[in-house]
């Protein structure tokens, strides 16, 4: 057994490692729970007592060089990669230039509708995805027969229909009115949930922004120079829009409004499919059960709403032409958008 100590100990001292890894492997094999130490100690148990006192001694000693002998290895170790840095490093090479991120396109769009409509004094509310009934249909006019409750259209939470995922973000409007008297003049940004199939043109997620006034004497004149205002904005001084008859359960009278095409200055293209138009969002003015259904006097208040799909113009503002690329985050897609601000 002494000629085993002695062995181990000879290892121990002429041991010369090249790298942490190696003095790591070493140190578990020679000090791990299974290692030759502990070895000897078992070896140890089985020794005559008259050569107990010695062997115990040495064994103890051998224990003691093994952790100092290491200890000072990886302490050379840390001290020779420092070293070794200082040498290479060049200070006067130049710094390798760090990626950086871009923002969403999506982000991109939300922000500046946001700021737009900020600059005509709304201010952003926000609401939960998952929503009750109350807040997403009934209190916004909708009728118990309407299509937008049947389950092709809405997701429902474990099959109960009083709970379901949010399909506009005309519930955060509800919440602001429930909460807040008027004038109200909010801007409702969000993330909605609708049960369609993924294609170039749909997808089953989307955001939405969507705006809420309320006042007295608000007029269906407001309404149209503040969406002039904010075309403008986003697609330039020369944009044009028009409105077109429509329905909605939540507005009367209601309205579809459509831009100039700046991709052909209102000449046709592919894009607009030859009618110089783009389709880019709702609106109307806020329907009198609506306003009563949330303790608002209809009589003595007037107001209007509006909603444009995310999606759906950044599409026109950057010329994408698939839907699903929002959604895939290919870096070679994200890229375009590094400059934009």
């Amino acid at each position: 057994m002494t000629d085993k100590i002695d062995e181990l100990l000879r290892r121990v001292e002429a041991f010369r490692p090249k790298a942490a890894a190696e003095l790591e492997e070493f140190r578990v094999r020679v000090l791990g729970r299974k290692g030759e130490l502990n070895a000897l100690m078992e070896e140890f148990k089985r020794v005559a007592p008259e050569y107990k006192r010695e062997l115990g001694q040495r064994i103890n000693g051998l224990k003691t060089a093994a952790t100092e002998r290491i200890n000072a290895l990886k302490e050379q170790l840390q001290q020779s990669c420092a070293d070794e840095g200082l040498a290479i490093g060049d200070m006067t090479r130049p710094g390798t230039a760090e990626g950086i991120g871009s923002r969403h396109p999506i982000s991109l769009v939300r922000n500046q509708i946001v700021g737009i409509f900020s600059r005509l004094g709304y201010t952003v509310a926000d609401g939960p995805e998952i929503e009750d009934d109350w807040h997403v249909f009934s209190a916004l006019n909708f009728p118990p027969e309407h299509p937008a409750r049947d389950m092709q259209d809405t997701f429902f939470i474990m099959r109960n229909p009083d709970v379901l995922l949010r399909t506009h973000t005309s519930s955060i409007q509800v919440r602001t009115m429930e909460r807040q008297r008027p004038p109200i003049r909010v801007i409702c940004p969000g993330r909605v949930f609708r049960n369609e199939a993924i294609s170039a043109r749909a997808h089953c997620i989307f955001h939405q922004v969507e705006g809420l006034f309320i006042d007295e004497g608000v007029s269906f004149a407001d309404l149209k120079q503040s969406i002039l205002y904010f075309a403008k904005e986003l697609f330039g001084e020369q944009a044009t829009i028009r409105l077109r008859p429509s329905y909605f359960p939540f507005t009367e009278p209601s309205a579809e409004v459509d831009v100039s095409c700046n991709l052909c200055g209102g000449k046709g293209c592919n894009v607009c499919k030859g009618t110089g138009w783009l389709e880019i969002m709702g609106c109307g003015m806020v329907d009198p059960n609506v306003l009563e259904a949330n303790g608002i006097d209809p009589k003595r208040y007037s107001g209007f709403a509006f909603g444009m799909g995310v999606e759906r113009i950044a599409m026109l503002k950057y010329g994408v032409r698939d839907l699903r690329l929002y959604f895939e985050n290919d870096v070679r897609f994200l890229h375009q958008f590094d400059a934009a601000l």
